[in-house]
């Protein structure tokens, strides 16, 4: 079986899904997020990028299934006490040898382990189809409503991420929604209104919306991969985030700021 390649493991998180978690980093995604800050998560496969002390070192590494699950079940006790687990994250790893996912997805659940899959939505609807019965819950980024959007600063369109958004919703996932918000982009009370409004013509069940104001943490990194930053966007107001939370609460939605 091809092992997919990890770029980190993060333990004790706490902004990737409900209570303490491991977040397990693949390596390796479809598409390019202009505000992306991991961009050392874009490409499949190990790569060399330079530390902080201007070293080179190799990004990613393989693991058996049976060495990721000892990791993950190192800390089972924080999990049960905080009703935490482990969360798939990326990169994308919807996009990665689904055969190993869902192995490692059976044997967290056979160890009684919750499973959370961060996902970009862009990859196969079949991968969600195999993963579903596995995934107790999905933190889901729907970064643009407007597919135009979409394509200009990630690179594809948007018709494969509603699609897997409708198919998750009407297979009853638990889908926690997460909203990057771009000033004078996409953090707008109209494009909170459009969300809104296809959310509603879909009959799309959402447990919780988290926004996701701008920032720009990995600039560095982009450097030291040798690679043009494209962080170059303006972090949203407090205020108008704030108004925007308001939007969707008075939607009858849920809604965090942050996480």
């Amino acid at each position: 079986m091809k092992k997919p390649t990890i770029f980190n493991i993060q333990k004790f998180s706490t902004h990737d899904g409900p209570g303490i978690r491991t977040t397990i980093f693949f390596k390796g995604c479809p598409i390019r997020c202009e505000w992306c800050h991991n961009p050392e998560s874009q490409v499949f496969g190990p790569e060399i990028m330079l530390n902080k002390y201007g070293k080179e070192e190799l990004i990613g590494k393989d693991y058996s299934i049976r060495e990721l699950v000892k990791k993950i079940q190192s800390d089972q006790i924080f999990y049960d006490q905080s009703g935490g687990g482990v969360t798939f994250s990326g990169g994308e790893v919807m996009a990665q040898n689904m055969d190993y996912v869902v192995e490692l997805a059976q044997e967290c659940q056979r160890l009684g382990i919750t499973v959370a899959i961060d996902t970009c939505g862009v990859a196969p609807t079949e991968n969600y189809q195999r993963i579903l019965p596995y995934a107790d819950l999905f933190l889901y980024d729907l970064k643009f409503i407007d597919s135009h959007n979409h394509q200009l600063y990630t690179g594809a369109g948007n018709q494969l991420v509603l699609e897997n958004l409708r198919f998750l919703s009407e297979n009853q996932a638990e889908i926690n929604l997460r909203l990057i918000l771009l000033d004078e982009i996409n953090a707008d009370e109209v494009d909170a209104e459009a969300i809104i409004d296809w959310l509603a013509k879909e009959k799309i069940h959402v447990n919780e919306i988290s926004l996701l104001p701008y920032h720009d943490f990995g600039r560095d990194k982009y450097e030291r991969l040798k690679r043009v930053c494209t962080q170059n966007f303006i972090k949203p107001a407090d205020e108008k985030v704030e108004r925007l939370q308001k939007v969707y609460q008075d939607a009858g939605y849920q809604v965090t700021i942050g996480g």
